[in-house]
């Protein structure tokens, strides 16, 4: 399982010019899963995003988690399944996807980790699976971060 997390001051999910998620000042966060993911994997991912201490403390150092930020009220989560990060970019000039979790597949693990998340600290917003999406935000320092499992 991978995540590109992303600390931000705002984000948002459109799909068809509809918009299906928004946040203010939280975390991005792209979910690539892989064939091997399980339930174990999203137990520990799901654990590593919040406790992850990407936002500053009252001395400006980075030792704050999602869940501790902005005087303890917390930050926002927006999730979005992007299969491109499992992607095999080794070879050649075109990714291969067989890397990737099958559709069904990931499309059960989105869910089970999003329901992890909610269980654990708050509903997040979502993107849509299997939508052409588009995804905007402003990322805060810029902070980015590859966790991976």
């Amino acid at each position: 399982m991978i995540a590109l997390l992303q600390r931000v001051t705002q984000g948002q999910v459109t799909v068809a010019g509809d918009t299906v998620g928004q946040i203010s000042p939280g975390l991005v966060v792209l979910l690539g899963f892989e064939p091997h993911d399980s339930a174990l994997t999203l137990d520990k991912m799901a654990h590593k995003l919040l406790h992850y201490r990407v936002f500053a403390d009252q001395d400006g150092k980075m030792n704050l988690n999602v869940q501790q930020a902005f005087d303890n009220r917390g930050g926002e989560l927006l999730l979005v399944p992007q299969f491109t990060l499992a992607a095999s970019t080794q070879k050649g000039l075109r990714p291969s996807f067989h890397t990737s979790a099958p559709p069904d597949l990931a499309k059960t693990l989105f869910h089970d980790f999003c329901e992890r998340i909610a269980q654990a600290y708050r509903p997040p917003q979502t993107g849509q699976f299997g939508a052409d999406m588009q995804v905007s935000l402003t990322n805060d320092g810029p902070v980015t971060f590859w966790l991976q499992t």
